[in-house]
């Protein structure tokens, strides 16, 4: 399968903008999988009432593209939904289906927390034969809410995650895809926002053993993950047999 990743300089509060360099971006890519960064319509603004869509235009827009191109599309988005606000990771099929996941983790450091509502479920994406669990930045710090019980292949990660601690964003992506033995994705922003933060290009995909598999062509990061060579390396190396059991509060 190949996923294609868009490092978008996310114009700030403009989705019409962000639409159009997107569109612009990917008008001659071919994936089985886009992925946008988190918030990709907005940046990451806290103003929810004034950003968040109302009328699902973000959704629309995935819709649209996902059609257009035969392929599944991912980003997240500030969505109003019965009086609440989520930052809503959508996965959409080629065929419209819609898998979403409301971003659990929220930045307390940003007053996130104190804007948008938790999400209460773990979510798993079946999609061309691979299980792919959805997460959003932050959710990348809180290991647990991750642990691969042999449910998922792979994690998307998408993110607006600042330069000034974008080695923490490396060293846990990383981190992830070894101790969950599973492809990791995980997808940044650049360019500054309205808050005058800089994003510096750092996505990735990584092998379960920790081995970048991405490649970089201007602004799109673009990898293939092979389910039988993950079988392979389960196989060989069963370390998940050996992890602790648990269980998680939502």
């Amino acid at each position: 399968m190949k996923i294609t990743g868009l490092n978008l300089d996310i114009v700030w509060k403009n989705k019409t903008e962000n639409f159009q360099r997107i569109e612009k971006e990917l008008q001659n890519q071919e994936a089985d999988l886009f992925l946008l960064p988190e918030m990709f319509s907005t940046g990451f603004c806290m103003d929810a009432s004034e950003v968040s869509d109302r009328n699902l235009e973000s959704l629309e827009f995935l819709k649209k593209m996902a059609k257009e191109k035969n392929a599944a599309f991912c980003g997240s988005a500030p969505v109003e939904d019965n009086g609440l606000f989520y930052n809503r990771m959508y996965f959409v099929h080629p065929d419209s289906h819609i898998d979403l996941y409301n971003k659990r983790h929220l930045f307390s450091f940003s007053g996130e927390d104190k804007v948008y509502a938790p999400g209460k479920e773990r979510i798993i994406v079946n999609y061309k034969g691979f299980r792919i669990l959805l997460q959003v930045c932050y959710d990348l710090r809180f290991p647990v809410f991750a642990r691969n019980n042999n449910d998922y292949d792979a994690i998307l990660y998408v993110a607006n995650w600042p330069e000034k601690r974008v080695g923490a964003w490396e060293h846990l992506l990383k981190a992830r895809a070894i101790e969950n033995l599973a492809f990791v994705f995980g997808l940044n922003r650049i360019g500054t926002d309205g808050n005058s933060l800089f994003y510096q290009e750092s996505s990735h995909c990584f092998f379960a053993d920790g081995t970048e598999i991405s490649e970089k062509k201007g602004n799109l990061v673009t990898a293939e993950v092979n389910l039988e060579d993950l079988k392979e390396f389960r196989n060989h190396f069963r370390f998940l047999n050996d992890r602790d059991s648990f269980s998680i509060e939502l």
